[in-house]
C-alpha cells in the first residue's frame, strides 16, 4: 500500500526503517516516489473536478514553503524527537475528529477555508522532516472543515505532491538517496495509490472513517513502541 492511502505509513516508510539504512536517506527516498504517486491520483481527482483550481493555487505557498523548510530543518532534529511529535499530532487529530462533527457543505460551492492554512503549513513542515501520518493529520483537517472524502483525498494529494517536491530538493542535494529504495518504492506507490483510489469511491463514508481511525490508532502504537524500545 502506498502512502496515498491515509495511514499507510504504518507499513511505508517505518518498514523501511527495520532494514536499517541511515535514517535521512530513507526519508529523502521515500519523498521521489510519494511525489509521483501523489501527482498521479491527485490528477484523477483534479479531472472528476474534485478540486477547485483557485483552492489549489492557493495552497501552492503553504505547502511549497512548508515542505523546503522541513526538508531543511531535518537533520537539526533527532528520529526520537520526530516520532514524539507525530504521536503528539496524530493523537490530537484522532480526539479532534471523534469529538467534533464535520461542518455541513454542500459538494458544489465548497471552498478551502483559510483559518486552515496555518495548519497545512506545519503538516507540510513535519512532511519534509519525517512523513509518517502526514496524510491522515491532511485528511483530519480537510474532514473536519466540512469537505467531501474524495475532496480531502484530492487536496491531500495535492498538497502532498508539493510539499514532497519542495522537501525532495535538499535531501536530494545532501545525497540522501538511495536509488534502490525510490525505485522500487516509486512502484509500489503507484499501484496502490490507484487501487486505493478505487476502492475509496466504493466503500461508505462511514466505513472509510472506521479505516481511517483505525490506520491512526495503528500508526500511533507503533510509534510508541519505537519511542519506548528504540
Amino acid at each position: 500500500m502506498s502512502e496515498h492511502w491515509p495511514g499507510a505509513a504504518v507499513t511505508g516508510m517505518p518498514s523501511l526503517l527495520l532494514i536499517s539504512p541511515p535514517i535521512h536517506q530513507i526519508i529523502g527516498s521515500v519523498k521521489f516516489p510519494n511525489m509521483i504517486s501523489s501527482f498521479s491520483s491527485f490528477y484523477i481527482l483534479f479531472k472528476k473536478k474534485q478540486l477547485k483550481l483557485k483552492d489549489a493555487l492557493q495552497l501552492i505557498p503553504f505547502a511549497l514553503f512548508g515542505g523546503l523548510y522541513g526538508g531543511l530543518l531535518a537533520n537539526s532534529f533527532s528520529e526520537k524527537a520526530m516520532n514524539l511529535l507525530a504521536i503528539c499530532l496524530l493523537t490530537v487529530a484522532l480526539i479532534m475528529n471523534l469529538i467534533k462533527k464535520p461542518l455541513p457543505s454542500d459538494e458544489s460551492d465548497w471552498h478551502l477555508p483559510k483559518k486552515v492554512y496555518p495548519f497545512l503549513f506545519g503538516i507540510s513542515v513535519y512532511d519534509g522532516m519525517f512523513g509518517p501520518g502526514q496524510a491522515t493529520m491532511l485528511m483530519y483537517t480537510f474532514l473536519g472543515n466540512g469537505a467531501t472524502y474524495l475532496q480531502s483525498l484530492a487536496f491531500t494529494r495535492f498538497q502532498t505532491f508539493i510539499s514532497c517536491t519542495a522537501a525532495f530538493i535538499p535531501y536530494f542535494m545532501a545525497g540522501n538517496i538511495a536509488r534502490g529504495i525510490a525505485i522500487y518504492y516509486t512502484i509500489g506507490s503507484l499501484i496502490g495509490s490507484q487501487l486505493a483510489l478505487r476502492v475509496a469511491q466504493r466503500i461508505s463514508t462511514g466505513q472509510l472513517k472506521f479505516i481511517l481511525h483505525s490506520v491512526t490508532i495503528a500508526l500511533l502504537i507503533q510509534l510508541v513502541i519505537r519511542v519506548a524500545f528504540p
